[in-house]
């Protein structure tokens, strides 16, 4: 069956939220925090960013953009989104930056395939136009379906509703992770290839966790990655993950989960010790749960630490 034939129409994404930063400091206080440049950030562009912990360990990952008026939108995973807004705000001081949640003023629609081919008008993956007010974002491809966001309200015309699940398994095959609280503080930016589809800048200049990334980046200390899984069960982010050699302690965490449409089990991105993949097998939730069938993912993914130190 093919899968991804019938994924298409609009579906609202009440599971993000939106935070704006407005002001005359809002771009360069983000770049002082976040995993990428938002200095040099356009408006006809959006780009991922992450939010690191002291320790280098993700709180929050954003897809975000700039406004035609100079505010910059950072969408997130509604889960994570009052800790984060608290987080940042305290270390806003007297730089000329206010932050807030947006969310209802905001809302994020997602399109698929023909409803979003009709909103795209030639723009290429991560680029953004604005129309009505409304920010229109074409996210990269998945599994072959092209996908859009609309942020803000604007009238998309006669659409299918598309099915809540069938968006978030569209999200897992784009391979793009996203934080939620089940998984907050749990990765190093790596160990979800959150820089192998444009999360980091590595020439900007410093964030929080800024030196434990830069570390793992150059010191061949990644030894951990996130991979695309099938199981035939239901599977949850933040469950554990399991290798049949080593059952003794866990090998991996599941990073995002979601159902496969119109058919039994669950896609998975799956952060995972790179030595767990050869040879054996790996389980979710126990030694002895569901089987863990690799696919092939979007990009691809060292599978081994970087030594260019």
């Amino acid at each position: 069956m093919n899968m991804q034939a019938s994924i298409a129409g609009a579906v609202p994404l009440v599971s993000w939220g939106v935070i704006r930063a407005r002001g005359a400091d809002a771009a360069s206080f983000l770049h002082g925090q976040l995993t990428n440049d938002f200095t040099g950030l356009g408006t006809s562009q959006a780009r991922l960013a992450g939010y690191c912990s002291a320790k280098g360990r993700l709180l929050a990952s954003f897809i975000a953009w700039k406004s035609n008026d100079g505010d910059i939108l950072l969408a997130c995973h509604a889960s994570v989104l009052p800790a984060t807004l608290k987080r940042l705000s305290m270390f806003v001081l007297r730089a000329q930056c206010k932050l807030s949640d947006v969310s209802a003023e905001v809302p994020l629609l997602g399109l698929a395939g023909a409803a979003a081919e009709a909103h795209l008008d030639g723009l290429s993956p991560w680029g953004k136009r604005e129309v009505g007010g409304a920010h229109v974002i074409r996210l990269p491809d998945a599994a072959g379906v092209p996908r859009a966001w609309v942020a803000g309200p604007h009238d998309i015309g006669d659409v299918p509703a598309l099915a809540p699940d069938d968006w978030r398994w569209l999200e897992v095959q784009s391979g793009i992770p996203v934080i939620e609280a089940a998984t907050a503080e749990h990765f190093v930016p790596q160990m979800l290839n959150f820089e192998l589809v444009g999360g980091v800048n590595f020439q900007k200049g410093c964030y929080p966790g800024q030196e434990i990334v830069a570390r793992a980046q150059y010191r061949g200390t990644v030894k951990r990655r996130m991979f695309l899984f099938d199981a035939d069960a239901t599977l949850h982010a933040g469950q554990e993950v399991f290798h049949s050699a080593d059952p003794g302690q866990p090998a991996g965490l599941v990073a995002n989960a979601a159902p496969q449409p119109g058919g039994h089990g669950s896609s998975a991105l799956v952060e995972v010790k790179l030595a767990a993949l050869d040879g054996g097998s790996l389980h979710a939730g126990a030694p002895d749960g569901p089987l863990l069938v690799q696919r092939v993912m979007p990009y691809v993914v060292p599978l081994e630490a970087d030594q260019t130190a």
